[in-house]
């Protein structure tokens, strides 16, 4: 690792999309035996989410808030593509993870790869920055983590509802080396990483209540 250990990246949380946020939280529940609660709204980039905290991390549900007007500009994680709508069709899925950082300026130049542009972003009284794409893609299909800088209280900070524990994510991505690089890069510690060639997939392997349990 080359990253000091004051400018470390560490895992800050997973999202999963769905095509609605209720069908969202009833899939999160029968898998993990809890159920997300409501987060709010995004009116910049026109979705809501609900957030279930676990041991040093929490997970996201994100889809599009009918209600809110469509932006001018691309959503965020690919949202407004045919291809993320068919994904969805099947169910929710886990397409993303984002890493938190103390300085998200210096993380960016750090990074052999191009995480997106710096976005300051609100939802309620939460305040943060955040890499996106312009044009809302996920970098390295989604396996290349955005950066988090949070201004306020984190979810992930919170106490969680339960013992429950993220094991292990699994990362498949064709470039692997330079996933490696990247993380290397960021200096990136704590949650344990499987990275393996192949199509970019991303797979998550929780500790919970009722054993282990891995979501797609």
């Amino acid at each position: 690792m080359t990253a000091h250990s004051e400018q470390r990246a560490t895992f800050d949380h997973l999202v999963f999309a769905s095509r609605d946020l209720t069908s969202g939280m009833d899939w999160v529940e029968t898998h993990l035996g809890m159920r997300p609660t409501p987060g709010g709204e995004h009116g910049y980039f026109g979705t809501h989410n609900a957030l279930l905290p676990f041991q040093r991390g929490y997970l996201e549900v994100i889809a599009i808030n009918p209600a809110a007007p469509q932006p001018t500009h691309p959503r965020w994680f690919e949202l407004d593509t045919p291809a993320m709508h068919e994904r969805l069709r099947s169910g929710p899925a886990l397409i993303h993870w984002v890493a938190g950082v103390t300085s998200i300026e210096r993380a960016v130049r750090r990074s052999t790869e191009d995480h997106g542009d710096v976005l300051a972003l609100s939802r309620g009284t939460n305040r943060w920055q955040l890499t996106v794409p312009p044009d809302g893609s996920l970098p390295m299909q989604g396996v290349l983590p955005s950066l988090i800088q949070w201004e306020s209280l984190a979810p992930n900070a919170r106490p969680p509802g339960s013992d429950m524990t993220l094991e292990r994510l699994h990362l498949r991505t064709p470039h692997p080396e330079r996933l490696h690089a990247a993380l290397d890069a960021l200096g990136f510690i704590g949650t344990p990483l499987d990275v393996t060639q192949g199509d970019a997939a991303l797979r998550a392997t929780f500790q919970t209540a009722g054993g282990p349990v891995t979501l797609p």
